[in-house]
């Protein structure tokens, strides 16, 4: 971690004590449980026991918070005996059995306690700031109130979650209030039921989005364009069920570490079946159906199909959390010795797809391994493996590029690639991963030069990641507003009134003939009220015809953006939307 996001984090960390602290004045006989930092802020969950904590709380805390750090107080660390700790915490079960689950881990654990002043501490491992002098006042926010369990199980008490956001300045902290108020207009849950992409039933049930045929649409427009691409790459079609037997994930090594997060189902002959949670270990069976000379290497498999996860109600979020999920999925089985080539392929693939979509100068993150147990395989093949992708990094990243340290996969290393959206927002946008764990418990391999059986190397990508994903950060990106090429309706025809219906129908046939999706406005409603419309929908473009248009063959031109475009001939503006529709602007 860099000094200034150590230095961030101590802030925020030390405002997450503060926020406590005010707690604890206005409400003394609440239980503190734990606090910790966030991505742009941090929060603390405390049991307020009868008493309600609502939003309109929050500013009295907040100005008991900057009464607080106004006292310059120290933060001070001690280091104390489970026991010891154990009495200081006498009152707080919360407390207590963070402390048991620390000493269950290492019987020999001591205690950090940070003090604040001198009445106040709380059970923390830090870091912390030096003193409360040294975050700027009004560099933090107090933002909502939510409800959550303790340790995430619903078995466990209700606890009441404080959210703030902090930065380490008073300018910065106004930038990302201004970016969340921008992030709410683009929530693309509100603009998907309002441009009428999708929609959710009470009845089918929650993270189980439906497309409607705009929505639709969408889907396959973005799927034929990933498979526009691939087939440049050589990337073969292939097709698998949706539900399979558990022997095939525990043979692949997902049962035992994902057997809580799959839908189950039990046959009437006792058998147990999931719906697939993932594709890659149909796919090895598709490979493993016959033995392959290394001439046919590689082999590429691509399938566009959902996947689906038992997700917790409450972690489901619009697109970007469901239970449904759609992978443009593709796996290649490779040698060793093909592995760098085969990722470089990858990567000029999802380059090429993000920047379409106007989402240029991606930021790889390597995700490697640490120590941790849970990374599975040889250490020969994780060096080789982490070799490649680190070459390949270097190669094509220069120095862009992240360090993602006890992030990889459990079966290999990878690469996610990050993107800023329009309103600096960051997402991870894509990934490769290099799998040599699945090879070898499905026994994948391929004959060599030397008539000998050789194991094999798995890269996994979805370009897209998932479709429902891509679409809930690619529609908050461009605001609803797609490009003419992506459109469900390019352009709207308004008449101004009945007697302009034929000549407009005429203008339309033309538009669709030429393969231009087309809406005709024929409603009896007015001009002013037709342009509202489009605008609601964010059509691209929209047309106005009326007598100087059927006297001059022509139309008069507008642009949800740019404004008016101006009068012109039908062939002039056929050629400029399929000019703009080619080029994918």
């Amino acid at each position: 971690m860099k000094n200034n996001e150590t230095n961030l984090f101590s802030k925020r960390h030390s405002l997450a004590h503060v926020l406590l602290m005010a707690v604890s004045s206005k409400y003394p006989t609440a239980l503190p449980t734990i606090g910790p930092v966030t991505e742009n802020g941090f929060y603390y969950d405390i049991d307020f026991g009868t008493t309600k904590i609502g939003p309109d709380d929050l500013a009295t805390l907040e100005k008991e918070m900057h009464a607080i750090l106004a006292q310059k107080l120290d933060f001070v660390v001690e280091t104390v005996s489970t026991e010891k700790a154990k009495d200081l915490f006498a009152k707080n079960p919360f407390k207590i059995e963070i402390i048991d689950s620390i000493k269950k881990e290492n019987t020999n654990a001591s205690i950090t306690l940070y003090h604040t002043g001198k009445d106040f501490f709380d059970l923390c491992e830090g870091p912390h700031v030096a003193n409360t002098k040294d975050i700027a006042a009004h560099s933090f926010k107090l933002t909502s109130v939510a409800g959550a369990y303790w340790r995430g199980d619903e078995k466990n008490p209700m606890l009441t979650r404080i959210y703030g956001i902090a930065f380490d300045t008073q300018e910065e902290l106004d930038a990302y209030i201004l970016q969340q108020e921008e992030a709410k207009k683009r929530d693309h849950r509100l603009l998907g039921k309002q441009l009428k992409l999708f929609t959710f039933s009470e009845l089918v049930g929650p993270g189980l989005p439906l497309w409607t045929p705009k929505g639709t649409f969408l889907r396959k427009k973005v799927d034929d364009y990933v498979q526009e691409l691939r087939a440049t790459y050589n990337y073969q079609g292939v097709t698998i069920p949706h539900i399979t037997k558990k022997d095939l994930y525990v043979k692949s090594g997902h049962w035992e570490k994902y057997a809580e997060d799959l839908f189950k189902i039990e046959t009437r002959e006792g058998h147990t079946y999931c719906m697939k949670p993932m594709n890659c270990p149909h796919h090895a069976q598709i490979y493993a159906s016959e033995l392959r000379s290394y001439k046919e290497l590689p082999v590429r498999y691509s399938e566009t199909t959902m996947v689906y996860r038992d997700e917790q109600s409450g972690e489901l979020s619009g697109l970007s959390r469901v239970l449904s999920i759609t992978q443009d999925d593709a796996h290649v089985f490779c040698r060793e010795s093909q592995l760098e080539a085969e990722i470089e392929g990858i990567w000029d693939l999802i380059t090429t797809f993000y920047s379409t979509f106007g989402f240029n100068n991606l930021t790889p993150r390597f995700s490697r391994r640490d120590s941790d147990p849970k990374f599975k395989g040889a250490d020969e093949f994780w060096t080789k493996a982490e070799g490649a992708i680190k070459n390949l990094i270097e190669k094509k990243a220069k120095d862009n590029w992240a360090d993602g340290e006890g992030e990889a996969a459990f079966y290999g290393p990878k690469v996610d690639f990050m993107a800023k959206d329009s309103i600096g927002r960051t997402w991870q946008v894509g990934t490769i991963q290099v799998d040599f764990v699945q090879p070898s418990n499905f026994g994948l391999e391929c004959v060599n030069e030397e008539g000998k059986r050789e194991p094999i190397v798995m890269i996994h990508c979805a370009i897209s990641g998932s479709l429902e994903r891509f679409f809930s950060v690619y529609i908050e990106h461009v605001a609803g507003n797609f490009p003419l090429w992506m459109s469900p309706t390019q352009i709207a025809l308004l008449p101004i009134s009945d007697k302009h219906h034929e000549y407009a129908a005429t203008v339309a046939k033309k538009l669709r003939d030429a393969g231009l999706r087309v809406d005709l406005d024929s409603s009896k409603e007015g001009l002013g009220k037709k342009i509202r419309a489009v605008r609601e929908m964010k059509m691209p473009y929209w047309a106005v015809i009326g007598d100087a248009e059927v006297t001059n063959d022509t139309v008069t031109l507008e642009h949800r953006t740019e404004g008016k475009v101006g009068e012109m001939k039908v062939e002039e503006l056929l050629a400029r939307l399929t000019d703009e529709v080619q080029a994918k602007k």
